[in-house]
């Protein structure tokens, strides 16, 4: 089972305020990859007395502790983030919605593989992002 946000701010001696605690919730439960904003309102649904600031400053403290990362999709004006997971996934972005698709393709990952060997080099980390548009869109 994975760790919670929480609990890898636990292991790693991140100190929790209760603020912090709860900004580590709702990105724990976060099914999808929210910007600065929509973390901000999800959290202000909990305790109004968060600021943005204090989001801000978490998202900045969890993303250099290893426990979020942060993504940048063309396009996308505004930083998105997303635990970090031991598993590895790629993503679809839809170029219209802005919908991002979390998917793992068995092909794809011999695929880079294979693609890095030919040149030579053993393929260490990749990142995969499609930019798509539905058909008939």
């Amino acid at each position: 089972m994975n760790e919670t946000i929480e609990e890898k701010c636990l292991a790693k001696g991140v100190k929790l305020t209760e603020q912090r605690k709860i900004i580590a919730k709702v990105l724990s439960s976060s099914k999808d990859h929210p910007d600065v904003d929509e973390l901000y309102k999800r959290v202000l649904n909990i305790d109004p007395k968060i600021s943005i600031a204090t989001v801000y400053r978490t998202i900045k403290l969890f993303a250099e502790e290893g426990i979020i990362t942060k993504h940048g999709f063309k396009g996308g004006e505004k930083a998105r983030y997303e635990e970090l997971s031991e598993s590895h996934h790629d993503h679809l972005i839809d170029i219209k919605t802005g919908e991002i698709i979390e998917f793992v393709d068995d092909e794809i990952e011999k695929l880079q593989k294979k693609i890095a060997e030919k040149f030579g080099y053993d393929l260490v980390d990749h990142k995969l992002e499609l930019y798509c548009r539905k058909k008939n869109s």
